[in-house]
């Protein structure tokens, strides 16, 4: 019996934990840096992202992915760069239901961003991170490839 669906799963609840500690490390620190700090919110949120990119890098280098060759800071540039897509990707989602559809209330505006366009995020967080970031040997990026 192949042990594929398990090295699967593993991989994908590895990212998944690594991405929700990542995900608390950028809400908290954002939350810290627009209160207590005094920060505007565009600079807040991108020291916040900033962090949380090299949170989730380490964890994913040193859990989900430490059996790859990731080397340098070539990977690290490109997992920011992922991630930097993926968070376009919920911006334009919620641009497209916002200013696109007209859907413009509050829940609309959540239901897009924070639901759909995160759900969107990480698959595209996923494969990136997987295909161009911590390639094994052997493994052609998809698991259907």
């Amino acid at each position: 019996m192949s042990r594929r669906p398990a090295v699967r799963r593993r991989e994908l609840l590895g990212f998944a934990a690594v991405g929700l500690v990542a995900y608390a490390c950028d809400l908290a620190l954002f939350s810290y840096l627009r209160g207590p700090a005094g920060l505007g919110p565009l600079t807040a949120k991108a020291l916040s992202f900033a962090v949380a990119c090299t949170v989730a890098y380490a964890g994913n280098a040193l859990g989900t992915y430490r059996g790859a060759r990731a080397r340098g800071l070539r990977p690290y540039a490109v997992f920011c760069a992922v991630n930097l897509a993926g968070a376009a990707l919920q911006l334009l989602c919620l641009a497209v239901s916002h200013y696109g559809l007209g859907l413009t209330s509050q829940r609309a505006d959540t239901v897009s961003g924070a639901v759909v366009g995160m759900a969107l995020a990480t698959v595209l967080r996923f494969w990136g991170t997987r295909t161009w970031v911590f390639r094994e040997e052997g493994r052609v990026g998809s698991w259907t490839g």
